[in-house]
């Protein structure tokens, strides 16, 4: 009679998610507005703490194919959050203009959950747009836009500056 092997047990880290730990440090300054020290300080407590408690609910690692691909992606993204910010803005103070809200279908050629749920995240971070379910067998994914000229042109916009950088990026 052969033994099972024991399931392997996980080692502990001080940085189980060290990608995770530097994004909460960012967006940890960024919510506080100030760089000071003592905030810094608190900042990576919570960048190394969060990760360090919610690690039994990581069963995977993301495993990133092609890591120069985030370095392209990231200055997209950040450009289009500030000329959405500024979009909507305008949209506020132009009272006049009739706003023209669209449901578009985006068909997902990407499969990795991690793209799919950073693709979503991505684009309800974007001011303006909203991904709102995602469909049968992860196939679409469905977003709403509060002004759109064009329903076909977002779909491209949203595959091309989004969801290819993230086939690459997620995608061997």
């Amino acid at each position: 009679m052969s033994r099972d092997k024991a399931p392997a047990t996980k080692r502990f880290t001080l940085l189980p998610h060290p990608v995770l730990t530097v994004v909460l440090v960012v967006v940890w300054l960024l919510l506080v507005n100030s760089v000071h020290p003592r905030l810094i300080v608190l900042g990576l407590g919570f960048g190394i703490a969060i990760p360090l408690f919610s690690q039994r609910f990581w069963p995977d690692h993301p495993r990133i194919c092609r890591p120069g691909v985030l370095l392209r992606f990231l200055p997209v993204f950040l450009w289009d959050v500030v000329i959405a910010n500024l979009q909507v803005a305008w949209l506020i103070i132009n009272v006049r203009r009739t706003l023209r809200p669209t449901w578009v279908v985006v068909p997902l050629e990407i499969t990795n959950p991690y793209a799919i749920t950073t693709l979503a995240n991505v684009i309800s971070l974007t001011p303006g747009t909203v991904s709102s379910e995602l469909g049968p067998g992860r196939r679409t994914l469905l977003v709403h836009s509060m002004d759109v000229d064009d329903p076909a042109q977002l779909v491209d916009r949203i595959k091309n500056r989004y969801e290819a950088p993230l086939k690459e990026l997620f995608e061997c």
